[in-house]
């Protein structure tokens, strides 16, 4: 799931065509568990009210599964825009029947959805990015400020070769947007590691990741992408590359 640092061809964001388990692919990926494993471990026991944004990807599956497993005292929240895929709805079932945690969900604001859609559209956010930036603001960024109210520390599955905006990821930084400590576990895993982990581990994932569906959002904002595109190009595609986020971990 690369962007702009690691020009890695879509087939290899498809599971059926990732490279075989390999002693050497196995090892680092046990290396990295621990490590992780680590990390999590310090940060639960630093700070009670901790808690991990669960978006259903591949890398918050690896998470997740951590977690779980592991039985961290670690909070799981995940946040409904109402605008999911299916397949999105069908992995959250998945883990409340394969883990013994039980994710928190968080929704959008009825009033503000019921203004947005009445007064400009139920796709405007097609239609500029200020529409698309405030869509994304109203199902996701404040309802992630409700998730993090009264929270120490917070814990996101992004990895630094995700993306151009996030090239230079931290495992651990503060955000001073939220005024919290963030960890990034997954920082140095490449999309190689995170998918052997998924073989190694059985984990859970989302079927559209079958689909050539390398990072999934919002159903209206995601596509699959095409031979030659970037992995991360079927996220708000008609935008510019440089700068597309939905606001949840954009810097000030």
């Amino acid at each position: 799931m690369s962007f702009g640092v690691s020009m890695i061809k879509p087939a290899a964001s498809n599971p059926a065509t990732l490279p075989e388990l390999t002693d050497a692919l196995v090892a680092s990926v046990k290396a990295k568990r621990a490590a992780v494993l680590d990390l999590l471990q310090v940060a639960s026991k630093t700070f009670s009210a901790i808690t991990f944004a669960n978006s259903y990807g591949a890398e918050d599956m690896v998470l997740t599964d951590i977690i779980a497993k592991e039985k961290l005292a670690i909070e799981i929240f995940s946040l409904d825009t109402g605008r999911l895929p299916a397949e999105t709805y069908t992995l959250m079932a998945k883990v409340e029947k394969n883990y013994t945690t039980k994710p928190v969900v968080f929704f959008p604001k009825h009033e503000a959805v019921e203004d947005y859609v009445r007064t400009k559209g139920i796709n405007a956010f097609y239609e500029s990015i200020t529409l698309r930036k405030a869509c994304c603001d109203m199902r996701k960024v404040e309802p992630l400020k409700r998730a993090l109210a009264h929270k120490q520390a917070w814990i996101t599955g992004m990895r630094a070769e995700q993306a151009a905006t996030r090239s230079s990821l931290p495992t651990r930084e503060f955000d001073e947007g939220n005024q919290l400590e963030k960890f990034n576990p997954l920082s140095d895993w490449t999309e190689q590691e995170v998918w052997a982990y998924i073989r190694l581990y059985d984990v859970p994932y989302n079927a559209l990741h079958d689909q050539f569906y390398p990072s999934i959002g919002c159903a209206p904002c995601t596509r699959a992408v095409a031979i030659g595109e970037d992995v991360r190009a079927g996220r708000w595609w008609w935008e510019d590359p440089n700068s597309k986020e939905c606001g949840l971990h954009v810097k000030k």
